[in-house]
């Protein structure tokens, strides 16, 4: 089991926000090549242990996918909440984070019909030109996004619990602002079922008290005791069966294949937990988290997301991030992202303040 003894005052919460989001893109692109194979064909494929290191996959090694996209579009959000409250101005994540999700929805050539979406079309992401293949989107949120009015927890605009909320949840926890609510919020976005966005709220809110030096498994703990009322139902069962997996059954993927594939947002929460919870390090943890016959990219996105705000930059295999697709802009936001954290400026052409 990972533990920390480093308090909050020790903690380099940089190199925490780095890990998190360069971590998140490294398990992402660790799943990418296996997202759609079965534990078997894995197994023949790369022997008993599985995939160890990146396949080639849309054109390269290290190629990351709609998870990671979709990240970098919520601290993108979150960061220019910041600049617009830096700069005098009024405003709320909910808002931004829709806008940034209509500029993902643009990076995958589609258009929303929000009467909004044009005006949406600014700042830094949506110049990438690698952030414009598309890799996979989920079809809830390309639907979801279609609309011409954002879900809300209070006015779903659907039934779905994919984990498409969840797996782009973290950026959340590291901004620190109301992260179970706003992680909700954020997934309700495109996923209108409870699960679709409490799991999402959950992840959000095990980031942010990692972020202040607790370790993974009190984190966990705490936020399983603290939002139980909120989380009663699907998530919380799953969160139970994977704390009860970890203290019991066997480091397998057969132990991990018992919480589900993935595809919904509480068994990708659950599979998240429990490769934290027995992970001996961070290569360890992304590698449990990915070899499995579901979701390899999401699992080990989030894995990747709650280890690397554990452990830091440091803790990442040098060659994973020498490969890794966007590798400096990954480290870019990150950086902005602690900025605006810390209530420092960020650059306004990378981040209109509007």
């Amino acid at each position: 089991m990972l533990s920390s003894s480093r308090t909050v005052a020790a903690a380099d919460v940089r190199s925490r926000i780095r890990g998190c989001l360069l971590g998140g893109a490294v398990g992402d692109a660790l799943g990418a090549g296996i997202e759609f194979s079965r534990l078997d064909e894995i197994r023949r494929r790369y022997g008993e242990g599985g995939i160890a290191d990146y396949e080639h996959v849309y054109g390269r090694r290290g190629a990351i996918t709609d998870d990671t996209q979709m990240t970098l579009f919520t601290a993108e959000a979150l960061i220019r909440t910041a600049a617009i409250r830096n700069a005098g101005g009024t405003a709320q994540p909910l808002g931004a984070l829709h806008r940034a999700y209509m500029r993902w929805l643009h990076t995958q050539s589609l258009r929303s019909a929000h009467p909004d979406f044009e005006d949406s079309l600014d700042g830094w992401l949506i110049r990438i030109p690698a952030l414009h293949s598309q890799r996979a989107p989920g079809n809830t949120c390309l639907s979801a996004m279609l609309l011409a009015q954002p879900g809300l927890v209070s006015h779903p605009i659907n039934d779905s619990k994919g984990c498409g909320g969840v797996m782009r949840a973290a950026p959340i926890g590291l901004f620190g602002e109301r992260p179970f609510d706003i992680g909700c919020q954020s997934c309700a976005i495109t996923h209108g079922h409870p699960s679709g966005y409490l799991a999402g709220g959950a992840l959000a809110a095990i980031i942010a008290e990692i972020l202040e030096g607790t370790p993974p498994a009190q984190s966990i703990a705490r936020v399983r005791e603290v939002y139980a009322s909120a989380l009663a139902g699907e998530v919380e069962v799953a969160i139970d069966r994977a704390m009860e997996a970890a203290a019991t059954m066997p480091r397998t993927a057969e132990t991990l294949e018992t919480l589900g594939g993935g595809w919904v947002a509480e068994e990708a929460l659950a599979i998240a937990i429990w490769c934290t919870l027995v992970a001996r390090d961070f290569t360890d943890g992304v590698r449990l988290a990915v070899n499995h016959s579901g979701d390899s990219d999401s699992t080990g996105s989030i894995v990747g997301n709650i280890l690397g705000a554990a452990l830091g930059e440091e803790a990442i295999e040098a060659h994973w991030l020498a490969d890794l697709e966007l590798r400096e802009e990954i480290t870019q936001v990150a950086d902005d992202l602690f900025a605006a954290r810390m209530g420092q400026p960020v650059d306004p052409e990378r981040y209109p303040a509007h």
